[in-house]
């Protein structure tokens, strides 16, 4: 008796969905209905239903190559905003573990100036000396071209002097294109131990987390160092 009783629950069970149905409404509005999945159906959800209409189950439609390109590029953009936050949040801790006050800030950017300073001044002493070069060889060819137009002869030979004072010239040009790389690297060394400041003074607010993406705004800057003062 009680093996009839559970075949009967079982058959119970089981019913709908011996007698389910797939139905879906296509791109064009058109309704499809079949006992197995109809070929209208591919590209739109499908629902699978029982005997009485009640939707037992929802079906998505096989994504197409153009979609499965979108998720995978979508996932990619993710992992990329997780990676971005994660090394935010690491270089807020190494912040917060390198330093502990404003100065020390301070102190480290000019260790780190002070050597680019030493580069600049080195190469404004080698102008100098290259400008007394140039000097110097200008006058000996005044001084081989004079000699030549009272008849005299020839002091020194004049391919060689053009020669050396285009090089003289060539280092100069060097030079000071180099000083004015050091200038801008200076300015951002300066910059960059300015922002790290500023982002340690904000991760140091009481309301504040590493990897938040809230700093200090100017205004707020400005008026804490005006309290400063």
């Amino acid at each position: 008796m009680k093996m009839k009783i559970s075949a009967v629950l079982v058959a119970a069970l089981f019913a709908p969905a011996a007698g389910a149905a797939y139905k879906c409404v296509d791109e064009k509005g058109i309704t499809h209905i079949g006992d197995t999945p109809p070929a209208g159906c591919a590209n739109v959800v499908m629902y699978e239903t029982n005997r009485s209409g009640a939707v037992l189950r929802k079906i998505d439609p096989t994504p197409t190559a153009e979609q499965l390109k979108a998720r995978e590029a979508e996932y990619e953009k993710m992992q990329a905003s997780l990676k971005t936050e994660a090394e935010k949040k690491r270089a807020d801790n190494a912040l917060l573990s390198t330093y502990s006050s404003e100065k020390e800030f301070d102190m480290t950017r000019e260790r780190n100036v002070e050597p680019i300073r030493g580069r600049i001044n080195a190469a404004q002493e080698r102008i100098k000396q290259v400008d007394k070069r140039t000097k110097e060889i200008e006058e000996e060819m005044e001084f081989y071209k004079a000699g030549k137009k009272k008849g005299g002869s020839e002091k020194t030979s004049p391919e060689r002097l053009t020669a050396e004072l285009q090089r003289t010239k060539t280092e100069k040009e060097l030079l000071i294109t180099s000083i004015a790389s050091y200038e801008k690297e200076i300015e951002a060394t300066k910059a960059k131990y300015d922002a790290d400041k500023q982002r340690w003074l904000a991760l140091k607010k009481p309301s504040a987390k590493p990897g938040d993406t809230a700093s200090a705004t100017p205004a707020a800057d400005a008026k804490a160092a005006a309290k400063k003062n």
